[in-house]
């Protein structure tokens, strides 16, 4: 289910939602490919000017043959940039020896134990769906601004790239699965700092019962998959993270009812693990499940991987560096990351007269787009309206790489770049 993604859109007006440690949780809660450059040493202006413009032509989901012009058109409903289209097919939740593949695999490993050859296990499904099965099959209002060009990538008025896994359930439901994990890499457009990426990896999980599971019970068929649920739910947390203090939050999803969210007390305080509920009926009507009662929770990868592995940056995760990717092996949970060298960053501030369709999440486009994984934070430091009713803005921009010191060219190439493009595209007036 999206329990996550309701909570970052109705609660929120950050494109996500960021819980008490400020660690991202969206989604209620999926051949491993090294086109990417994003994240590659640069060792001159030159070679990173050269990079930001290599992004391969087609590239393989799901056994089909994806080309570039497909997913970045020229097409006035399209905002996919070049540099999402080249994550498409990372998977980094498919490397055993990655902290997200091990994540997942202890999570597998969990449900393989607790139930055996119960659960179905989807991790390769395309992430190219359809806005009815992003939207419409998990209850989002027609009017509902996460359907937003703001905050969705979309391909075409009709097409998106997921924005959470929660996209593929009623499908799995229809074709009769009745317990199952869908993990997957996911897409929104979001700011920009150490714990936010417009690429990310999420787990849900959902379980359906037939009336003879809870008759006989003693317990009404809402009350028994919601017992099920938190017992199931406490022995992941266990299996993750030891024996640590856990406590039940009431919440509202309008995906469940009953809806949870699940914290545990961990380094000195309450962290939320996951947003779970019980299905709402519609969705398994529609799903040709009317006698049925089913269960659903999800998960942000990313968010649990740098509690367990201390990692600082969500960038890292993307990194190509020996230094980051020899630290993990297959079957290591919790393996503490060791940081290298901390390279300086470097600030530059950038003020402008704000337009009425400016949004943050564009600014953030423009500056991903020139700068990729060298921009480390967008931050709005000032702003004001004046006596005719304009206001301005002045974003911080950070930049640092995670492999080696930039240079003064360097940054203020990017720079100039920026401050271009956010005039030409965002319609402002620079101070």
């Amino acid at each position: 289910m999206a329990l996550s993604f309701a909570k970052s859109t109705f609660f929120s007006n950050r494109t996500l939602y960021l819980p008490k440690n400020g660690i991202r949780t969206f989604g209620f809660l999926v051949p491993f490919s090294s086109f990417s450059t994003s994240s590659l040493p640069v060792d001159s202006v030159h070679n990173h000017k050269k990079r930001q413009s290599v992004v391969v032509s087609a590239l393989e989901l799901g056994g089909i043959k994806i080309s570039k012009d497909e997913i970045v058109r020229d097409d006035p409903t399209n905002n996919i940039p070049d540099t999402i289209f080249a994550k498409l097919g990372m998977q980094l939740h498919r490397r055993n020896q990655h902290p997200l593949g091990i994540l997942k695999n202890a999570i597998y490993d969990y449900f393989d134990t607790n139930y055996p050859d119960k659960f179905d296990k989807f991790d390769d499904l395309c992430p190219i769906v359809s806005t009815r099965q992003n939207f419409d099959e998990v209850l989002v209002p027609a009017d509902h601004v996460s359907r937003s060009y703001n905050d969705t990538y979309y391909v075409d008025s009709q097409t998106v790239l997921r924005c959470h896994t929660s996209a593929h359930q009623a499908e799995l439901l229809r074709n009769g699965h009745t317990h199952f994990l869908v993990t997957g890499d996911v897409y929104r457009r979001d700011s920009i700092d150490s714990t936010h990426y417009p690429v990310f990896h999420q787990m849900e999980g959902v379980r359906v019962f037939a009336p003879n599971d809870w008759e006989g019970s003693g317990t009404d068929a809402t009350s028994h998959a919601a017992e099920d649920l938190k017992k199931c739910l406490e022995g992941l947390a266990r299996h993750l993270f030891g024996g640590v203090e856990m406590r039940w939050v009431d919440t509202y999803f309008p995906f469940t009812n009953p809806s949870f969210e699940l914290e545990i007390y961990f380094q000195d305080q309450w962290m939320e693990v996951l947003g779970c509920g019980v299905t709402e009926q519609e969705i398994l009507k529609r799903s040709g499940k009317t006698d049925n009662v089913a269960w659903a929770f999800g998960l942000g990868l990313e968010r649990l991987a740098m509690v367990l592995f201390d990692i600082p940056d969500i960038r890292l995760f993307w990194s190509t560096d020996e230094r980051f990717t020899s630290q993990f092996s297959s079957g290591r949970l919790g393996l503490k990351f060791k940081p290298f060298s901390k390279y300086p960053p470097c600030y530059k501030d950038m003020s402008f007269w704000i337009s009425d369709s400016f949004t943050e999440n564009n600014l953030c486009e423009v500056v991903r787009g020139i700068a990729g994984d060298l921009a480390e934070e967008v931050k709005l430091i000032d702003n004001f309206t004046n006596k005719k009713g304009m206001t301005s803005h002045c974003y911080r921009i950070a930049y640092r790489s995670m492999e080696r010191s930039l240079t003064d060219e360097e940054i203020n190439d990017l720079q100039l770049k920026v401050r271009e493009q956010v005039e030409n595209k965002l319609k402002v007036v620079l101070r």
